[in-house]
């Protein structure tokens, strides 16, 4: 059984160090850098569809990937900036966008957060209010009788 542990554990790390060997730096998508770093610049600004979270510059989903490569090829065209973050947006709606605009369909993205916030304070406000207002008799009182325990203390 030893044997055939370290037999496994010798070939696991002799995989590991064959793919170490192997593997490579990633090419750039387009030998121009300057394409590359504007494609880079409108990915950061949109919005992985498949994961939500993340920019499709940061994403490997593979929607990610084609809507770079569509990016690049948009630009490679002589589209500028504006026009495919235009193309994107009617393709897929505002929630595309990582930083979507302030306008009637977005209103409560932008003012939920804060409006959750005031209503929060506000109950807060007024349950400590109304506790401040309550007798003494309404609270359990506390039982000085009590055994003091060690865990309490």
């Amino acid at each position: 059984m030893r044997s055939l542990l370290t037999r496994l554990v010798i070939s696991l790390a002799w995989a590991l160090a064959c793919g170490a060997c192997i593997a490579a730096e990633a090419l750039p998508a387009s030998d121009n850098p300057a394409l590359e770093a504007r494609v880079m610049k409108i990915s950061s600004e949109l919005r992985c569809l498949v994961c939500q979270n993340e920019t499709i510059a940061a994403s490997h989903a593979d929607l990610a990937v084609d809507l770079r490569r569509q990016v690049r090829e948009m630009l490679q065209n002589g589209q500028n900036e504006q026009q495919v973050i235009d193309y994107m947006t009617a393709r897929y709606g505002d929630f595309v966008l990582y930083r979507p605009p302030f306008k009637a369909l977005t209103a409560l993205l932008w003012i939920g957060p804060a409006v959750m916030v005031v209503v929060g304070l506000g109950t807060l406000f007024v349950v400590l209010r109304r506790r401040s207002r309550l007798a003494d008799d309404a609270f359990e009182p506390d039982d000085k009788d009590a055994p003091n325990d060690p865990h309490l203390s």
